[in-house]
């Protein structure tokens, strides 16, 4: 079973369809809430923000369009799937239009239901994303540029890795073990000193012009990306 620790919310008022898509995805290792009606299940929304949500469409009470525009309008961005049984265009159009980012028409095959999820958590996923920025600091993948504001910064390649490691698991304590297996690979075999080395290079020129520090030492442990 893969491990994840995204976070589904499903809501959907049919019990027996709502248990069987949970348990589906708590097979694939997703933490899977589930909520039976719209408001219960926008409530939840608001109350523990998931990861992707997987929205009936048609049920009593709010209906699952609306529940969409709420979340929007307050400016939620995880990416919402509609379960429905409504297949024609304008319905589509409609859902698309309140906010939702894709649809899969009942009855579905789970197999695509997942890969749905999956495809979703990835475009949403800061080590799939093209572009990351944190504070005044943006990276592109792309292009392998870095920017410090409006200031261009020029990176080696290792430089590059490493800032790259940082900055997409922002505020995450990052040991000595896990910089080196993700950045300079298992097998290295080089001075010990090198993270604390690489460090010191970044920190010179993202600092260079008397910009606040933003990676930080937590002593004995590693480094994390913070303010």
């Amino acid at each position: 079973m893969p491990e994840t620790s995204a976070k589904i919310l499903v809501i959907e008022d049919e019990t027996q369809l709502a248990k069987f898509v949970q348990m589906e995805l708590s097979y694939e290792g997703y933490d899977v809430a589930v909520a039976n009606d719209g408001l219960s299940g926008l409530m939840a929304a608001r109350d523990n923000v998931p990861d992707l949500i997987l929205l009936d469409w048609m049920m009593p009470g709010l209906a699952g369009v609306e529940v969409c525009r709420r979340l929007r309008s307050t400016g939620a961005q995880m990416p919402i799937i509609f379960l429905t049984a409504k297949d024609d265009v304008a319905d589509r159009v409609a859902g698309l239009d309140a906010g939702a980012d894709d649809y899969v028409v009942k009855p579905f095959s789970i197999e695509e239901l997942l890969a749905r999820v999956r495809a979703h958590l990835r475009r949403n996923d800061p080590q799939e994303a093209e572009a990351l920025q944190f504070e005044t600091l943006t990276l592109n993948r792309k292009t392998r540029e870095v920017f410090r504001g409006d200031r261009g910064i020029e990176l080696t390649a290792k430089e590059f890795d490493l800032l790259d490691y940082l900055i997409a698991h922002p505020r995450q304590v990052l040991t000595r073990d896990q910089i080196l297996e993700k950045v300079w690979g298992y097998d290295f075999m080089g001075d010990s000193n090198i993270i604390e080395v690489y460090i010191r290079y970044l920190r010179l020129k993202l600092e260079s012009e008397g910009e606040k520090r933003l990676i930080q030492t937590v002593r004995g442990v590693g480094y994390v990306l913070r303010e």
